[in-house]
């Protein structure tokens, strides 16, 4: 199956770069590109493209002005932004982006985006557009610029005073965001088990009483329980009844 690709940035040598990389990815075709957020909404009015590689800082409308827009088409492809600023993380996430790439545009990061975009596309047809309501990864800044943490990869988080640390599939990793926060954002997604822990309600193996009194949640993945509080001890239970 070929996906068809519009590729939108105000800066002609960026659009070859991003040509030049997806030559590497046969299943993946540019039929269209645009050099401002005007252009790009005025094609997908008239064409149909399953993913957008959309810029941020443009003439006129932005990246993300143009992501609103495209929410209100008839057929609305996939988004991922390509972009040298890591500030509008957040925003993108918001506006049903499903990747989030930082130029110069690594061939590893690309190839990650088009997979997910590939596997949502397949999964869900090319009618289907992503659900809105909630990020899709949390964000960090680190010592390494912009981390991007996706939330299927996430196990669970901790907090500490008033630090708030993810544990995922690759580490460990501070994030600046409170923990009752992100219990709103994503209570679909993670379950309050403790005062300072959210666990991944997609990662829960099973519920422990301990001998010494006091119960552990156990996850996929991880060797030891994470302690449940009294508090919180009737909504797991009610939580692994759902799952």
């Amino acid at each position: 199956m070929n996906y068809r690709i519009l590729v939108v940035d105000d800066e002609p040598l960026a659009r070859e770069r991003l040509k030049r990389l997806l030559q590497e990815h046969g299943d993946f075709e540019v039929v269209a590109e645009a050099g401002d957020g005007e252009s790009a909404l005025s094609w997908l009015r008239q064409y149909r493209c399953d993913l957008v590689l959309l810029d941020i800082q443009m003439p006129g409308k932005t990246g993300l002005q143009v992501a609103e827009a495209i929410q209100e088409l008839d057929h609305v492809p996939l988004v991922v932004f390509c972009t040298a600023y890591d500030e509008h993380a957040l925003q993108a996430f918001r506006v049903k982006a499903i990747d989030y790439l930082m130029k110069p545009i690594a061939k590893a990061d690309l190839s990650r985006a088009l997979q997910r975009a590939a596997e949502w596309l397949d999964q869900h047809g090319e009618d289907a557009e992503p659900v809105s309501g909630t990020r899709t990864h949390i964000s960090a800044r680190t010592h390494n610029g912009m981390q991007l943490i996706a939330l299927a990869d996430i196990v669970y988080f901790l907090a500490d005073q008033k630090y708030v640390s993810v544990y995922h599939v690759d580490g460990e990793t501070l994030i600046d965001e409170s923990l009752k926060h992100l219990e709103d954002e994503f209570s679909d997604h993670f379950l309050r088990v403790h005062r300072s822990a959210l666990v991944s309600l997609a990662r829960i193996e099973r519920l422990e009483a301990l001998d010494a009194g006091g119960h552990e949640v156990y996850l996929k993945g991880l060797a030891e329980g994470i302690a449940v509080s009294r508090r919180h001890l009737p909504g797991v239970r009610k939580a692994m009844k759902r799952l």
